[in-house]
């Protein structure tokens, strides 16, 4: 479904990415971990091409994100990629529920009837049925978060996408954002997450990525990733992990 073919991406003279070849299946959840600054968030930018590349291709569904695209055909590939960012960005002037709403309606003509039938199912979904009518700033940050996911989900895409969903999050809130991800995964959506929680990795991803500066240096299940990894940078990464 997702699938970088010699991806390069510079930032001036930084290269952010380097080379990266890697592949998410349909139904696949895969977990992409590592060191700060090693390319994690900018890497899964670049599937709805939040960030731009120089050179190789990324895939979606076999089309590429980075061809020859005009905005409305961009805008409908987006449309298709849910994506759940760090910082929630809910419209703090929309209630839960019109936040869920709004995409459907203006992106996809959905009726309003249908598209709030819709959204009170997936606040119901994510836990937050009876806040439909909260303001975001009424909500704590693990609330926004479901509330980012269920708007992601409003857009019905076959693949999400997470960046670093719950690093925002007081360590008591990180548990509710990731049980709703674990019954997305069990109901067999295609997922990419970028995240340092690494039990999650452990007990949900079907494959780990493994990134250093710019590059995917190991991949593999999580069993034989967090058990035995190969590369001396992963050993180390993981020894850190061990030892905080």
């Amino acid at each position: 479904m997702i699938k970088f073919v010699s991806v390069h991406k510079f930032f001036g003279a930084l290269a952010a990415l380097t080379d990266v070849n890697a592949e998410v299946k349909k139904g696949e959840v895969v977990v992409v971990c590592g060191p700060s600054g090693s390319g994690k968030s900018t890497l899964i930018r670049t599937v709805n091409r939040l960030e731009d590349i120089q050179s190789g291709s990324v895939l979606f569904e076999g089309k590429d994100v980075h061809g020859k695209l005009g905005g409305s055909a961009l805008n409908h590939l987006r449309s298709r990629i849910g994506f759940v960012f760090q910082s929630f960005n809910l419209f703090p002037h929309l209630s839960a529920l019109d936040n869920v709403m709004l995409s459907p309606m203006k992106v996809n003509g959905v009726k309003r009837s249908d598209a709030r039938e819709t959204a009170l199912r997936l606040l119901d979904r994510v836990g937050l049925a009876a806040k439909a009518q909260n303001y975001p700033g009424q909500l704590s940050g693990g609330q926004q978060q479901r509330v980012a996911i269920a708007r992601a989900l409003a857009m019905e895409p076959p693949a999400m996408l997470f960046d670093e969903p719950t690093s925002a999050l007081d360590p008591e809130m990180v548990g509710e954002v990731l049980s709703v991800m674990r019954g997305l995964a069990r109901d067999g959506m295609t997922m990419m997450c970028v995240t340092h929680e690494m039990n999650f990795a452990r007990d949900v991803a079907d494959r780990v990525w493994f990134m250093d500066a710019g590059r995917v240096i190991e991949t593999g299940a999580p069993v034989d990733f967090f058990r035995s990894p190969q590369h001396p940078r992963a050993q180390r990464f993981l020894s850190d992990l061990h030892t905080r």
